[in-house]
């Protein structure tokens, strides 16, 4: 028994040493923007409420609106990156124009502003997304593939925890002055590009791998195969179980929470993936993947159920943990199963239908999570993701029973 506990903690330290060293730079590439999104971030939502006085329902449209600008926007980046055969240009190009954007927010002296801006950052998310994670699966090895992307994440959300952190920190040192603080949040968003262009290096693409002419064709999407869109439609399932984690950071403020503390709320969920993401990713390289996803939806909905009848401050913060734990345990297996889905030639197409059908998705589920607030306060928004995410534990049920009869077919 000693012996098993042994080999079991030697896993891990092992798996890392083994993880290539431009997914490590990947990582920070990624967390260095998150510092700067996420500081941003999560200050927006309360800003555009309680400083513009906009309403719930439109927090819902703005922040669908960005999320599925980004989406779509992926399935063409994806989509050039396998016709290029290159993936590093295109990431490049999308953490360029998010870094020159961040400028927009301090600078911005209405709404109209601030919704362009947030629209062209999440155009650059967009554009890099599916070539970074195509990226990703080119240079992981297969059975690491779980554990990189995980790691991936892990690096990406502790940006997403330290960015509201620093925020926090910055809007007690200068009084509550926005401004100041955005302009802050514009120093990683540069360093990130830096590290991107001159750390990763992009693989030779195999001589033997088929060139895609029209990857957005409908011969080239039926390449793809029935298992993969059987994955897309889980996914799409999942998100619409789940909505804009600002919904997350207008609970906190309803329970009470000063608003200069109210960026707490991302940096508890945060701090819960970040830590989740790797193990989990590592165990979908181990164990059955639709496990991994099933063990998510349970902590999805306990969390729904804690924030629908919160009262304190506390169980609020122990919805919120297991919010982000939920996204540690669904989100880098999901992108394992694409990437393990779907043709190396396509992957970037691949990655690009994957986010615009979710992103599509969580349009739908923001925009829903608005209106009920709206109309049945924050207890109905988290009773119907509830609501959903059961429904969705069925559907993956379904899915996996037939996947499981093609695999044996």
């Amino acid at each position: 028994m000693a012996n098993q506990e042994g080999t079991a903690a030697a896993v891990m330290p092992a798996t890392y040493r083994r993880i290539p060293a431009g997914i490590w730079a990947l990582g920070f590439v990624s967390m260095l923007m998150d510092i700067s999104s996420e500081m941003i971030h999560a200050l927006l939502p309360v800003y555009m409420v309680s400083v513009l006085g906009i309403s719930m329902f439109a927090v819902g449209v703005i922040e669908g609106i960005a999320e599925a600008t980004a989406s779509i926007t992926k399935v063409f980046s994806g989509a050039l990156s396998d016709w290029l055969g290159r993936r590093k240009f295109l990431a490049a190009l999308g953490y360029g124009l998010a870094a020159v954007t961040k400028p927009i927010f301090p600078l911005a002296s209405s709404l109209d502003w601030l919704i362009a801006a947030r629209f062209v950052d999440r155009v650059g998310k967009g554009i890099r997304g599916a070539p970074r994670d195509a990226l990703v699966a080119d240079i992981a090895p297969p059975e690491l593939r779980g554990a990189s992307f995980g790691l991936r994440q892990s690096l990406d959300t502790v940006g997403a925890f330290v960015g509201p952190l620093l925020a926090i920190g910055l809007m007690w040192l200068t009084a509550d002055h926005f401004q100041r603080v955005l302009w802050i949040a514009v120093l990683p968003a540069f360093l990130s590009v830096g590290v991107l262009l001159f750390v990763v290096k992009e693989p030779e693409r195999p001589r033997e791998f088929r060139h895609v002419r029209m990857p957005l064709h409908r011969d080239e999407l039926g390449r793809l195969g029935r298992s993969y869109w059987w994955v897309v439609a889980v996914a799409a399932a999942f998100t619409l179980a789940r909505f804009s984690e600002a919904f997350l950071i207008l609970r906190a403020q309803s329970i009470g929470l000063p608003i200069a503390l109210v960026p707490l709320a991302l940096v508890l969920m945060s701090l819960a993936y970040s830590l989740s993401a790797y193990p989990a990713g590592m165990l979908s390289d181990k164990v059955d993947r639709f496990t991994i996803l099933a063990i998510g939806l349970v902590l999805l909905v306990c969390a729904d159920l804690i924030l629908a009848f919160a009262q304190s401050v506390i169980g609020a913060g122990l919805g919120v943990l297991l919010w982000g734990l939920h996204m540690g345990f669904t989100q880098g297996p999901l992108t394992k199963v694409i990437a393990d889905t779907s043709p190396a030639e396509l992957r970037g197409t691949a990655f690009g239908m994957f986010n615009l059908i979710t992103g599509l998705a969580l349009l739908l589920a923001s925009v829903t999570a608005g209106t009920l607030w709206d109309l049945a306060g924050p207890r109905g928004t988290f009773l119907a993701g509830a609501g959903f995410a059961m429904l969705t534990m069925i559907g993956l049920l379904v899915v996996r029973t037939r996947l499981s009869t093609q695999a044996g077919a």
